[in-house]
């Protein structure tokens, strides 16, 4: 006996698949977890963030059927109020300067607080600066990349995002990302970055596990099997993923800060945003 239709990917008006409205019921939610935090020192400064997204949204899994994805909401716009309250601001970049793509199927659209930050940073999104028209990062403070199976789509394969990743490398700077994030790490060795190993080649990561996506098929949450494995792909240049599982954790490694999920949001913004002010103000930024 096949499984419910409640529990199959939902083909939309464009012929591509959102995830079962039993997976979204499990997975999403109209509210996140944000709670605005104290913080002893904030920043004053004015190098924003380098928010680096996703502007492809139509993933192709090995069956032929199409993943309607992008940047997951949450796993973009907590973080970055969290970022917000502790004083930074933003510039917002994809891989060829168009829109930034999300997953609005997993929008949380009783959330005033992530309504009030993706309405500051609208603009940006709509407009957003191209990698390869950013030289360095000597104006930035920090680079966050937000997760979502659409960052896959683009930036792993992104010479410009790994020079940039590579001198963030180099100068310790706060790299902060999520979920399927991590899967960016591969573009530091690309042909054409001057670098054939993995930056972080030694370090450790929370990332969304590969077990976890070769489950979601069987509940619709993803239309079929993966094209390619983050975890797999990433420990294959010498990363370890430090999570069998996703719980909402967030770690450190160095300048690398990290979680597991969309449901790491929150507490990934909890622990990076002091860590970014702590390193700005080391730094005189």
């Amino acid at each position: 006996m096949g499984c419910c239709c409640c529990c199959s990917a939902v083909q939309n008006a464009e012929g591509n698949y959102d995830p079962s409205s039993f997976t979204r019921l499990l997975g999403t939610s109209s509210t996140t977890k944000y709670v605005k935090q104290s913080y002893e020192q904030t920043y004053a400064g004015n190098k924003p963030i380098l928010v680096v997204c996703t502007d492809e949204g139509l993933m192709k899994m090995t069956n032929g059927k199409i993943f309607n994805t992008g940047n997951h909401p949450v796993e973009m716009l907590v973080p970055m109020l969290h970022f917000r309250d502790a004083g930074f601001t933003f510039d917002i970049a994809t891989a060829n300067g168009n829109p930034v793509v999300l997953e609005m199927w997993a929008y949380p659209d009783h959330d005033e607080n992530v309504a009030s930050m993706h309405d500051e940073v609208r603009s940006m999104m709509e407009k957003p600066k191209k990698l390869e028209e950013i030289p360095d990062l000597d104006c930035y403070a920090a680079i966050f990349i937000p997760g979502g199976h659409g960052c896959m789509l683009n930036l792993p394969q992104s010479v410009a995002l790994g020079k940039l990743l590579n001198i963030a490398h180099e100068r310790s700077l706060p790299t902060v990302t999520l979920c399927h994030g991590p899967s960016v790490y591969l573009s530091t060795c690309l042909e054409g970055t001057g670098q054939s190993e993995c930056a972080y080649n030694g370090y450790k990561t929370m990332c969304f596990t590969d077990k976890t996506d070769a489950f979601t098929p069987s509940v619709g949450y993803l239309p079929g099997p993966m094209p390619w494995k983050v975890q797999e792909s990433i420990e294959a240049k010498g990363v370890t993923v430090v999570n069998e599982k996703e719980t909402g954790a967030a770690m450190v490694d160095r300048e690398l800060i990290t979680g597991d999920s969309p449901d790491a949001a929150h507490n990934l913004g909890v622990l990076a945003a002091p860590l970014l002010v702590k390193y700005a103000l080391e730094h005189d930024f």
